[in-house]
Formats: structure tokens, C-alpha cells, sequence
């Protein structure tokens, strides 16, 4: 018994040497890891040669006398971008299986059974796709616009099939699955307005407050490059109990309404300020009833 186990044991092992020591084996091996070494990087190489190419062919359209939509191919070049990386990836690891010598026919059939059985419980998977596109395809938002999608407002920081991520004004990001986006504003597409409201005290003299704000509009244009045509005085927006509001409007570029807002608030105050026009302050009356006896 126990010399047919020390045999048995002697077999194994001859066995294996036998297994070691073969050269056409290792010579196999070592032209499959080079097969796969090469595919590998041949695969990186090709995604990082179309990316390129794809920036830059994009690049030279936003240039181009034709004035393609810039927000619109910044949008399609990362998303063509990623379609290609997915595309040759999956190439690259089909060629690996090959090396392997791996039946690629019977995988792709029971691939195609999984993905069919899968896909009837991912509908969610499939609305956010379909919609994704859409998106894109109806250029809805593009990536750097400013959009509100529900509670979130913010920059779009970038779209893909399945998801977009808004990133909002104080850092936070959010990230909706492409089905779940239904109402969307879209504040790039258009130029802005920039709403500017004046207080006035009731003892000014408004004839003299028009014209000079009217005269202050005159020179805004060339201090303010975002601003796309003249400012217009609009004349009295409402009547307070302490005082007269005036209301002044200004075309801007997109997204460019609130720093404009802002500086015509500070310049046209030191400018009330130079002509001894006043911001009118809260006054309070008192009256006192006489004590009866």
C-alpha cells in the first residue's frame, strides 16, 4: 500500500517537471502575454490618438468661419470621446478572449441572452439612455451651461447617456440619472437682462433724477463689456409709502446679468451721490395725543 502511494507520488511529480520543463508550453505562454501586452497598449494608444483627434477637430470647427455652436460641440466631442473608449475597449478585451483561444462566438450568444433578460429588469437603465440622447441629440443643455433641473442649479459639468452632473454655485455636485430629468430651465441659451431698481426719496425732483440717470446710461456701454446693447430707463417702477422706486434694465450676455446688476447699482449710486441726489432713509412719525382730563 504504502508503495503504491510513494509510486503514485513519484508519478505526480515526474509529471509535473515533465509540465515545467516544457519548452513548447512556455514559448506559448510568453506569445499569448506578449499578444495581450500588445493589445492592451495598442488599445490604449488608439483611444488616446482619436480623443485627440476628436478635440481637435472639434476645436477647429468652433474656429471655423462657420460658427458651429460651441456649447453644443464641446457637449458632442466628450461624449464621442467616451462612445470610442467604450468601442475600442470592448474590441481590445474580445482580442485578449481570442488570445486565450476563448470561444468568442458562444460568449457573444449568451452575452446577447443575459442582456436581453437583464434589459427587461433595467427599464430604468433604458429610459435614462433614450433620454440621455435625446438631450443631446435635441440640444436641451450642453456642458457649461447654467441650468435649474428641479432643486438643483448650477453648471453642467458634463452629460453622458446615463447620468448628468450639475455642479451648483457654492461646490456641491449633483448627479441625476437621465430619466428623472423633466422640467429644465436653461439660463445660457439667450442673453440675460439685468434688472436694476432705484430708490428715490419723494422730496427729489424726478424730472432732474431721469435725466441724469438717462445721462449715466449714455456711458455704461463702454464700460461694461458684457453689455450687449444701450441700457434703457424704464421710468417709475412703484410708488412706497417713503419712496419712488425707478427701474433700470440692460441686455448682458448670458449668464452675465448678475455681475452687471451689480456694478450699475454701485457706479449709478457714487453718480446720485456726485449730483446731491440722495437714497432716501425710513422716517418715522410720531404723533401724541393730548391727555384728557
Amino acid at each position: 500500500m504504502a508503495t503504491d502511494t510513494v509510486a503514485n507520488a513519484e508519478a505526480a511529480v515526474a509529471q509535473g517537471k515533465k509540465i515545467l520543463l516544457d519548452e513548447a508550453m512556455w514559448l506559448n505562454i510568453g506569445f499569448v502575454c506578449i499578444k495581450v501586452f500588445l493589445i492592451v497598449v495598442a488599445a490604449g494608444i488608439i483611444v488616446r490618438l482619436a480623443k485627440m483627434l476628436i478635440r481637435k477637430t472639434f476645436a477647429v470647427r468652433i474656429k471655423g468661419p462657420l460658427k458651429y455652436n460651441e456649447r453644443r460641440q464641446q457637449t458632442m466631442s466628450k461624449l464621442l470621446e467616451n462612445v470610442v473608449a467604450y468601442v475600442v475597449y470592448f474590441m481590445a478585451i474580445i482580442a485578449v478572449l481570442s488570445a486565450f483561444t476563448i470561444d468568442i462566438t458562444g460568449l457573444i450568444a449568451g452575452a446577447g441572452v443575459l442582456g436581453l433578460a437583464v434589459g427587461f429588469g433595467a427599464q430604468n437603465l433604458v429610459r435614462d439612455v433614450i433620454t440621455g440622447f435625446f438631450i443631446i441629440f435635441e440640444d436641451q443643455f450642453s456642458v457649461g451651461d447654467f441650468v435649474r433641473i428641479g432643486p438643483a442649479e448650477g453648471t453642467v459639468e458634463e452629460i453622458g447617456l446615463r447620468t448628468t452632473k450639475v455642479k451648483g454655485a457654492t461646490g456641491e455636485l449633483f448627479i441625476f440619472p437621465n430619466g428623472n430629468v423633466t422640467d429644465v430651465v436653461n439660463f445660457s441659451v439667450h442673453n440675460s437682462i439685468a434688472v436694476v431698481d432705484i430708490n428715490v426719496g419723494y422730496n427729489a425732483d424726478i424730472n432732474q433724477v431721469e435725466r441724469l440717470i438717462q445721462e449715466f446710461l449714455d456711458t455704461v456701454e463702454e464700460k461694461y463689456e458684457q453689455i450687449i446693447k444701450p441700457p434703457e430707463f424704464l421710468g417709475v417702477q412703484s410708488l412706497t409709502p417713503t419712496e419712488m422706486v425707478v427701474r433700470v434694465i440692460a441686455e448682458t450676455l448670458p449668464m452675465q446679468h448678475f455681475a452687471v446688476a451689480r456694478g450699475l447699482r454701485r457706479d449709478l449710486k457714487e453718480y446720485l451721490d456726485q449730483n446731491n441726489v440722495e437714497v432716501p432713509l425710513p422716517h418715522m412719525v410720531m404723533m401724541q395725543r393730548p391727555v384728557q382730563k
